[in-house]
């Protein structure tokens, strides 16, 4: 699903879910978790050894190369893998439902992270290396960490567009058209209106600048509600779009890499992540705890970069060829993380309305 539809849900999306209540921890698997929260590495190694098993959801072979790090996972430790993909919302909703015996370990967007805490559906777990992990990517008790985060980029057909833009003030003087994918429940669409936003003196609070950005563009004819897909790409039926930077470089390197032209808009963009969440009622969370830590060593780190996941850890050193395939890091000069995520997080309820009735009544 992540592949297909890189659109991850959002929180709005979310809060239409029924999620199942009363599926509390049981007695048992609350003095498991206790006992593993003092084990030392070495410890968290031999149990996860011996539970031989790890079971996410959301982390399939297919996405930011998870597939690399479960054959790695596999090598070293000898534990087995096994993935359900889902977007976030039906991961926190699995994380609910299932109980003791539930998937183990998940990836969501940053915004579920602390969504799944305050519902009590995490335990925590900090990596050795937990200080090199930005502050606005982790939470300070360690239920949630993001492992690589996500730019907004421009991916323009070069085929199609002459002067590809370097700015959201090129790309509003254009004449092409440009396709942002679904911002009424698509979160890496949401977070391209918030980067427009903040081009034009809003934020995280105040995302009217970004829908008046693109309800011009609708007004003007330019806007394109084509799916952002490979298929669509290479058929030439986009001519600029706005993506993680990583489904940007993945895109343009599956079609042609010379056709393509990938970059940040250098006046801002907004970063955000994506965020490994352990389950309280895991049934193999010595596992789960030992694949947090791999996934933020070293190796693992390349192993996501290679997948065109931009590394979270600060100052990670990588190999040569994981770093060719990231964009060069002077392109992020002007990319901001979100100051205030509960604004944000309000903001992104509203912008569904907002966007329907600003902008895409004025598609034509």
């Amino acid at each position: 699903m992540k592949l297909n539809n890189f659109a991850k849900t959002s929180i709005a999306s979310l809060l239409s879910i029924s999620l199942l209540a009363g599926c509390g921890q049981s007695n048992d698997n609350k003095d498991k978790t206790q006992e593993n929260q003092n084990l030392s590495l070495e410890q968290i190694t031999k149990k996860a050894k011996e539970e031989g098993q790890v079971d996410s959801v959301g982390m399939p072979d297919s996405w930011a190369n998870w597939i690399e790090t479960w054959k790695d996972i596999k090598t070293k430790y000898g534990i087995n893998h096994k993935d359900t993909d889902m977007s976030s919302a039906e991961e926190l909703a699995k994380f609910e439902s299932a109980g003791p015996g539930g998937p183990d370990i998940g990836d969501v967007g940053l915004s579920f992270g602390p969504l799944a805490k305050e519902k009590g559906l995490t335990q925590p777990y900090k990596t050795e290396n937990w200080d090199d992990i930005p502050k606005w990517a982790k939470d300070k008790e360690g239920h949630w960490a993001a492992s690589y985060q996500g730019t907004i980029s421009f991916i323009t057909d070069k085929d199609r567009v002459k002067n590809p833009p370097k700015s959201w003030a090129d790309l509003e003087k254009g004449n092409y058209k440009v396709a942002v994918g679904d911002v009424m429940k698509a979160n890496q669409a949401q977070f391209a209106v918030l980067a427009a936003a903040m081009a034009n003196g809003g934020d995280e609070k105040d995302i009217k600048p970004g829908i008046k950005y693109f309800a011009k563009l609708a007004k003007d004819n330019r806007l394109s509600v084509s799916d952002v897909t490979v298929a669509n790409l290479e058929k030439g039926e986009v001519d600029v779009a706005i993506l993680w930077d990583f489904n940007s470089l993945g895109y343009r390197d599956q079609i042609d890499k010379n056709r393509f032209e990938v970059t940040i808009p250098n006046d801002v963009s907004v970063v955000s992540g994506y965020t490994t969440i352990i389950n309280k009622d895991a049934k193999h969370p010595n596992a789960a705890k030992l694949t947090r830590e791999f996934i933020l060593s070293d190796e693992g780190q390349a192993n996501l970069a290679r997948g065109y996941a931009r590394p979270i850890r600060e100052n990670v050193e990588i190999p040569a060829d994981a770093k060719s395939k990231l964009l060069p890091e002077d392109m992020y000069k002007n990319a901001k993380p979100v100051k205030d995520m509960k604004k944000w997080d309000e903001t992104m309820k509203s912008l569904p309305q907002m966007w329907q009735e600003k902008v895409l009544i004025n598609v034509k």
